[in-house]
């Protein structure tokens, strides 16, 4: 008879130790997941801002093209109009 009380304490014992270690593993597992949505909007705002400067560049680069193809046409037009009083 004396089993079975020992037996009911060591089943409560190891219910608690199972519970205290499913908290643990909850909180652990819920610190990493914090700590990857962290490092998810670090790498986010990084992969922003990367963009962000790469449409900068673009349209520099893009308006500086745009420029170059008005130089361009403006001296066509001037080797086009020699090109007319030479050959008069």
């Amino acid at each position: 008879m004396t089993l079975n009380p020992l037996n009911q304490l060591a089943g409560e014992q190891l219910q608690r130790d199972s519970r205290l270690l499913s908290r643990l593993l909850a909180e652990t597992s819920m610190e990493d997941l914090t700590r990857f949505e962290a490092d998810l909007t670090q790498q986010l705002s990084r992969l922003l801002f990367e963009i962000a400067t790469e449409l900068e560049d673009t349209e520099d680069a893009l308006k500086h093209a745009e420029q170059l193809v008005e130089r361009l046409k403006k001296h066509l037009q001037q080797l086009r109009g020699l090109q007319k009083v030479l050959c008069k």
